[in-house]
């Protein structure tokens, strides 16, 4: 068992414990479990997003079984422990230049599914997604709702799969010109974008006061802790107007992300008040991305700015979720916003079965680290409610 794996295990909660199985996808999928795997228990499926880990969900799983759910949360491809076994035969970097397919969302999905029937299920009776894990639970409710009957979207809305050629785009990055913020004054770039190049990773690896340094910087800045986070609608298709977004979603042109955050860096005294995160709990992250690199997270979003997918994902122009979808989020998190109209079309045309956006106050990006209770009490609501 390396330290990674210990430190870990020791930061987690008694009755939540780690499990790997054979996704029937090229991975041998790291997974934390809570509760019985028994038919009579509905299954949640919990899936993180970037730069986190299976281990963001630690505060929620308990609740959830205590509500009667088996409940999963697997480390995503390129995250953490789970390890692509055609390339790797332990946990590691992955390189800047590996095939972008594997991490197309459609891939993901069927990761998604490998996992639930590793675990001998064919329904996933509630799907949770954060962040990066967001899309992938979209999409996995949009293109199987047989399986996927119940998605709860967290902290990234979804705009809906891209039109067909010839269509005006209607959500998402294909609204954004990279080289009309360079335009700005001070000239600017949009953090996919700089994710989306190969020195990103290295930037993050070699951050000048450390990894542990970098991710408390990175967690408050995106957190309700920095007072700086005082999100709002923005207007489509205008360079400036994503310009008001801070500093960590519309970096200076010339900055790296750990430059970018070390401007809000927290004090010693509200890094002591973080309740929500403290420095035993960062550091089950700084270890286990010491070992991973953050490559395999940074591929979504190469594949995200690339285009490189498009067509594949316009075969699904036009189409609804159909299950009920709900969206929950911090109510001092960008992330809300961050695609001009994504939010507005999920409540209105998107899902068909849409039971409410919830912003809870008091959490920023994190929010299920940062409120989890209210998180809990949104999810078992939304589970409770029939159509």
């Amino acid at each position: 068992m390396s330290d990674a794996v210990k430190i870990m295990q020791a930061r987690l909660p008694a009755g939540i414990r780690s499990e790997y199985v054979d996704n029937g996808n090229g991975l041998r999928a790291h997974v934390l479990c809570a509760g019985e795997n028994t038919p009579d228990k509905p299954l949640a499926m919990l899936l993180h997003g970037f730069p986190e880990l299976a281990f963001s969900w630690r505060h929620i799983m308990l609740p959830l079984v205590e509500a009667g759910y088996f409940v999963i949360a697997p480390d995503q491809r390129g995250y953490g422990f789970t390890i692509d076994t055609a390339m790797q035969s332990a946990p590691g970097p992955v390189g800047y230049d590996t095939p972008l397919q594997s991490w197309s969302l459609l891939n993901m999905v069927r990761d998604a599914l490998g996992v639930v029937d590793a675990f001998d299920r064919s329904r996933v009776d509630l799907l949770v997604g954060h962040d990066f894990g967001s899309p992938v639970a979209a999409w996995a409710g949009l293109v199987r709702p047989d399986v996927f009957t119940r998605v709860a979207l967290m902290s990234a809305p979804f705009g809906g799969p891209p039109a067909l050629p010839g269509v005006q785009a209607r959500s998402g990055l294909a609204g954004i010109d990279p080289k009309a913020l360079e335009k700005l004054t001070p000239a600017r770039k949009h953090y996919q974008w700089y994710y989306a190049t190969e020195p990103a990773n290295r930037d993050i690896m070699t951050a000048p006061d450390g990894l542990q340094q970098f991710l408390r910087d990175y967690y408050h800045a995106k957190s309700a802790d920095w007072a700086g986070n005082a999100p709002h609608p923005l207007e489509p298709g205008s360079p400036a107007a994503l310009a008001v977004m801070p500093h960590y979603y519309i970096m200076e042109l010339d900055q790296t992300m750990p430059e970018a955050v070390a401007a809000s860096r927290p004090d010693a005294e509200a890094v002591k008040q973080c309740r929500w995160m403290p420095d035993a709990d960062m550091n089950v992250y700084a270890q286990i991305y010491q070992q991973t690199g953050f490559q395999g997270g940074l591929q979504s979003y190469r594949c995200g700015t690339s285009g490189q997918f498009t067509r594949d994902y316009q075969l699904f122009a036009s189409r609804t979720m159909d299950q009920p979808v709900c969206f929950i989020a911090g109510a001092q998190d960008w992330g809300v916003y961050q695609k001009p109209g994504d939010l507005q079309r999920m409540e209105s045309t998107i899902c068909t079965q849409y039971l409410g956006t919830h912003l809870i106050d008091g959490a920023g990006h994190w929010v299920q680290q940062e409120q989890p209770e209210a998180v809990v009490e949104k999810l078992l609501a939304f589970a409770a409610v029939t159509r």
